[in-house]
């Protein structure tokens, strides 16, 4: 029979793995107040689907977007990010298996919808352009500031989706990436949290 592990140690668990700890590490950092191997934490963090990244209240000034290959398993897929520039908060993440203007006009399309119009800042991809220009945006390169903390972002992300390959890589058969989709969700959602919780110290 199988025991259920409290909500507030699960919780505790995806909190340490956020914020860097690889999941042996998180696994024994939990055993002195309850035994639960990594296999289990990686359990949690593909199960757990927060239901809001951000609140549709936040106010934005812009978006800024960019995307790079994420490896999942022997295969890799583009993952589309969006920030803000005053708290750099991340507004948005999508994973598609291709790079085009119809899945960046979806992407800003959604961004638009939850936070209004905004102006887009990218690196000047062909396919950003095309996008801003069917939904009516202003379009604008990267600067200096811009490029910079989108940069840091993804690489950040990229640093800790490692683990994808190396411990877990996927084997399903025609596999619709819904559990690097909860991950990702989860990744957003604390990295938002802790960025929230440290302004209002």
């Amino acid at each position: 029979m199988s025991i259920r592990t409290p909500q507030k140690y699960i919780y505790y668990a995806l909190q340490l793995y956020s914020s860097g700890l690889s999941l042996r590490k998180t696994s024994q950092r939990l055993f002195p107040i309850i035994k639960r191997n990594h296999v289990s934490i990686w359990n949690w963090i593909l199960s757990y689907k927060p239901h809001k990244i951000l609140q549709k209240k936040k106010k934005v000034m812009e978006f800024i977007i960019d995307e790079t290959l994420l490896k999942v398993s022997n295969e890799y897929v583009w993952l589309w990010v969006a920030i803000e520039p005053i708290d750099k908060i991340i507004l948005g993440i999508r994973i598609s298996v291709e790079r085009s203007m119809l899945i960046a006009e979806r992407f800003i399309h959604e961004l638009s919808t939850t936070y209004g119009k905004q102006s887009v800042s990218t690196d000047g991809g062909a396919w950003y352009p095309q996008a801003c220009k069917f939904l009516k945006l202003e379009h604008h390169l990267h600067s200096t500031f811009e490029k910079g903390i989108i940069e840091r972002t993804i690489q950040y992300i990229k640093d800790r989706t490692e683990s994808f390959d190396d411990y877990f890589p996927c084997r399903k058969y025609n596999c619709k990436l819904e559990h690097v989709m909860n991950w990702l969700n989860l990744f957003v959602y604390m990295h938002n949290k802790m960025i929230v919780e440290s302004m209002v110290k």
